[in-house]
């Protein structure tokens, strides 16, 4: 008999196939047809159990279906395709805006496991949430993700803030306290952050992330009232669970309230997140709330017309002077500096050739790889070698177009 065992799968049995779940919302199926053909089996949560089959040809053959499976990876959350990023998939974690790490030559260093978000706002900058126009989604080994990471401090040898700010809601990530504390375990990290729309918190998971490591949450809030906070949210979303979870998140970490100002909808909103704000002062002295302003995206969802940079400094020096609370936030306040910057294997307006690895994020999008970058090629159909014309460069972030 041959038992495996598996940490991040689990199985479900639907009658003429197994349902094999990943990292809790990514799902594919196997047919039974296909695993008899290793042995007579059953399955049982998170193993799989082949009668009279030596492990070793167990291992094999069921590892070929699962290399098959993970083609046709699905995110249950948003019903799109995903696309598994680990240390054998050839494609780095360096270059996408999307998914892995972003480096933008200063002290915070973005580290983004998973697109995809359990919300559906209607400012989403991303486009993400369950009504996405996006294409595919990503999930990212944590394992590959902390080696990578290390390369970076290693490079930049000096201390670093880690900043979990993905394309959706970083919670959704199966794995998510313990890739805090794989991170947190290097004496450069002196603050994780990460930002959340709170969902998904409770006390046990806050726990678990303070012991991990996690040492700020900026939490995506824009009212307390709980018809327009759902009205922004795009779907089912309880104010005073929120309300409640964070509450109790300020007596174990530093939570800054973080709303998006969103002209003709939440104006009038903003004083009352700022008082809420300050009831945290009781549990942790160093809240903070920063208002974000609302900014028109070509990919993004855009309900209203963004305010004028002007026009919304202005509106923050009146509710500052209004409630004495500091609200024009700069580099200063979060302690960020210059660092080493990261060597860019090409610049804009370079001509290379890279091999398209998967799909991309937007809609005709592809991933391509060339010298250990990833690179989102637009307008593009094609498989293979191809050559590609580099349109951006900025911060190691690569996007190209067919040459």
């Amino acid at each position: 008999m041959a038992e495996l065992c598996f940490k991040t799968l689990h199985f479900k049995d639907e009658g003429k196939r197994i349902k094999v779940i990943f990292f809790r919302i990514f799902y594919f199926y196997i047919e039974k047809d296909e695993l008899e053909k290793i042995g007579k089996f059953k399955v049982k949560d998170s193993s799989i159990i082949f009668d009279n089959v030596a492990e070793a040809r167990a291992e094999r053959k069921f590892s070929q279906l699962l290399f098959k499976g993970f083609n046709n990876l699905t995110n249950m959350v948003s019903g799109k395709n995903a696309v598994y990023i680990h240390r054998n998939s050839g494609i780095p974690l360096i270059g996408s805006n999307s998914f892995g790490i972003v480096d933008r030559n200063t002290s915070i260093v973005d580290i983004r496991p998973i697109t995809s978000c359990n919300l559906n706002c209607i400012y989403c900058s991303v486009d993400s949430g369950l009504s996405t126009r996006n294409q595919t989604d990503f999930v990212v080994e944590r394992e590959y993700l902390v080696e990578e990471f290390k390369k970076i401090l290693d490079f930049k040898d000096c201390e670093l803030e880690i900043h979990l700010g993905t394309q959706g809601e970083p919670l959704l990530y199966a794995e998510i306290a313990e890739l805090v504390k794989d991170l947190s375990s290097f004496k450069e990290v002196k603050t994780i952050s990460m930002d959340t729309n709170a969902t998904l918190l409770n006390e046990e998971l806050v726990d678990r992330l303070a012991d991990a490591g996690l040492t700020r949450i900026n939490v995506s809030i824009n009212s307390l009232n709980p018809e327009i906070a759902e009205k922004m949210a795009g779907c089912k979303y309880n104010v005073e669970k929120i309300k409640k979870i964070v509450l109790y998140a300020s007596k174990k970490m530093q939570v800054a309230i973080a709303p998006v100002l969103l002209p003709g909808f939440n104006e009038n909103e903003m004083e009352k997140l700022i008082e809420f704000a300050k009831k945290l002062r009781k549990n942790n002295e160093s809240y903070f709330i920063g208002i974000q302003n609302f900014l028109n995206y070509r990919f993004g969802r855009n309900p209203c017309k963004q305010l004028s940079w002007d026009q919304f400094y202005e509106k923050m020096r009146e509710l500052e002077k209004k409630t004495k609370t500091k609200l024009l936030l700069n580099a200063d306040d979060f302690n960020i500096k210059k660092t080493k910057k990261l060597a860019k294997p090409f610049k804009k307006g370079d001509v290379i050739e890279a091999q398209v690895v998967c799909p991309g994020r937007l809609k005709n999008e592809m991933i391509a790889v060339s010298k250990n970058r990833s690179i989102s090629v637009l307008n593009c159909f094609k498989k293979g070698k191809i050559r590609i014309k580099i349109i951006r460069d900025k911060h190691n972030i690569f996007v190209g177009i067919i040459a």
